[in-house]
């Protein structure tokens, strides 16, 4: 048996549905790092103290899901730009260089995979797609059903594809509207878009999901479950509604959701939270498993080392 020296897992409460340990494994499996170890634990917000005095110098890095990715911060220093607008981070790298000299502890840096791992998704979509890439689209109008903490990294997300598309020529901002059962209830989406500067923000009921979503060049549903399988009715219903846009659901069970369903049936583009995942743990297990990683790809690509056999892994397990 191979004796493990390297280790990393995610954390959240519940876990046992995470399929993260499928990717990071497959990862690994792909870069010959056989002595490295990624699981699962469940830990809530009151556990995570606990979890993190009882790691050792094998301890890489730690992904973070429900509730744990706001719990994290006090922890550690946000390194990218995203974990530091957003104050949210999923994902923790240990840095134990200097460890003697703050009483065995690792220093702890922070970021958040989420943002690029959506970004990463609607550029697959679009190339899946056949058509124009994401950077040769012309988006204008976006939208994000929810408010929650997904749904501050989706706004962050579409703000920065907005600003891209506008490019320095075109005047004006795109403008992004979030739907919500409670609008105006996250601070953190209008600061997040208004740094970014990408997007107009609007904010409205659920009840004008279905007019939000239909002139979207690019949507973001992060409302878990069959919460949306209303708003799937009414598209089904209504022969006036055929998407030009591509929508991103964030769920994966059901797969595909009855959202993805009404779409896809109207003649749109739409993809799966499993797109996202697989983007988010790319990034992150470059990030976890540094040189060690590097050394293993030899100079190689990261994405088009670890896509592929991710996602065959990705698709085995759903």
């Amino acid at each position: 048996m191979t004796q493990i020296n390297h280790r990393c897992a995610v954390l959240g409460k519940p876990i046992a549905h995470s399929l993260s340990p499928v990717l990071h494994m497959a990862a690994y499996r792909a870069l010959g790092l056989d002595d490295w170890r990624y699981d699962r634990h469940e830990v809530g917000e009151h556990d995570l103290d606990g979890f993190l005095q009882g790691l050792d110098p094998t301890w890489h890095g730690l992904s973070l899901t429900m509730p744990l990715k706001k719990t994290i911060q006090p922890y550690g220093t946000p390194k990218d730009v995203w974990a530091k607008s957003l104050k949210v981070a999923n994902t923790a790298v240990f840095d134990w260089t200097h460890a003697a000299d703050h009483d065995g502890k690792p220093a702890i840096d922070l970021y958040n995979t989420d943002v690029p791992g959506i970004i990463y998704a609607f550029q697959h979509a679009c190339d899946a797609a056949g058509g124009p890439s994401l950077e040769e689209r012309s988006l204008r109008r976006a939208t994000v059903i929810g408010n929650g903490n997904t749904a501050a990294s989706a706004a962050c997300a579409i703000s920065v594809m907005l600003a891209a598309s506008a490019g320095e020529d075109e005047p004006g901002k795109g403008d992004l509207t979030v739907v919500a059962r409670h609008p105006r209830k996250n601070p953190d989406i209008p600061r997040i878009v208004a740094e970014e500067d990408g997007a107009t923000l609007h904010e409205v009921g659920l009840e004008q999901a279905v007019e939000s979503l239909r002139g979207a060049d690019i949507a973001v549903s992060t409302i878990p479950g069959h919460a949306a399988d209303a708003i799937a009715e009414t598209i089904e219903t209504d022969d006036s509604f055929f998407p030009h846009g591509i929508l991103l659901d964030v769920v994966y069970d059901p797969r595909p959701s009855a959202l993805i369903r009404a779409w896809r049936d109207k003649g749109g583009v739409a993809i799966g939270g499993e797109e996202m995942l697989l983007y988010q743990a790319i990034l992150q297990v470059r990030l976890m498993t540094g040189s060690w990683g590097a050394a293993a790809l030899h100079g190689g690509d990261w994405m088009k080392t670890l896509e592929a056999p991710m996602r065959a892994a990705l698709e085995e397990a759903l």
